[in-house]
């Protein structure tokens, strides 16, 4: 899940306006972000199958940044860098934080969702869980495509950017959600590991920078 990602750090965004919707969709894909730097260390890893042209799901071994005791502890890190380094004030600052950390924990909640039985409880050798919604693709995208509309609803009409922004935040949505139906549906393999996790590097950190871009909020709001 990629698009869907974003989707809920948009609908966070709905409890407070005020905060730059980067900030949240940034939470929302830093398990991602994680992961495929782990994977460029040789941390975690991600295999390519030899049904991928099939399956379209590589197999990821991913206990640091995917498990759960993982995903909550980068949600903790998420919230803590929140407090410290945004520009609020006073219970602000916790209600940021607060907001920040959950939109980083709705990604662990969305895997979960998708994946088959992989994401760990704990440590590599922890039980695996996972619902697999990704066996039926048709329905995963469906699912996934929802989560972004929702977010677009529920964030975009009252949100405190230009309408040019607002543009802009529904086109990222809605070219995340084309590159993940195409990733999910009709993409080759691709050539190794590491090219898949330096090329998804890449595009998480546009996006995040794009967000953070479109997402700015005037002084005055």
């Amino acid at each position: 899940m990629f698009a869907g990602h974003i989707g809920a750090g948009l609908a966070i965004g709905r409890a407070d306006r005020r905060i730059n919707v980067g900030v949240l969709i940034s939470a929302a894909l830093l398990l991602d972000a994680v992961l495929w730097l782990f994977i460029l260390l040789g941390w975690e890893s991600v295999s390519i199958p030899a049904d991928f042209a099939a399956s379209h799901q590589p197999h990821f071994t991913f206990p640091y940044s995917h498990s759960l005791v993982g995903s909550l502890a980068w949600s903790v890190f998420a919230a803590l860098a929140a407090y410290w380094w945004l520009p609020r004030s006073g219970g602000m600052k916790l209600r940021v934080a607060a907001l920040v950390g959950a939109a980083a924990f709705s990604h662990w909640l969305l895997d979960a969702l998708v994946h088959a039985p992989e994401l760990p409880l704990a440590g590599p050798q922890s039980r695996m869980v996972g619902l697999g919604l990704w066996a039926a693709i048709p329905l995963a995208l469906t699912v996934e495509g929802l989560v972004v509309a929702a977010g677009l609803w529920l964030y975009l009409p009252r949100a405190p950017i230009s309408r040019g922004s607002k543009c802009g935040v529904f086109a990222l949505g809605a070219v995340a959600l084309g590159f993940t139906i195409v990733g999910m549906t009709v993409a080759p393999p691709p050539p190794s590991a590491d090219v898949m996790a330096a090329g998804s590097l890449i595009t998480v950190l546009i996006v995040i920078a794009l967000a953070w871009w479109l997402g700015k909020v005037p002084a005055e709001s």
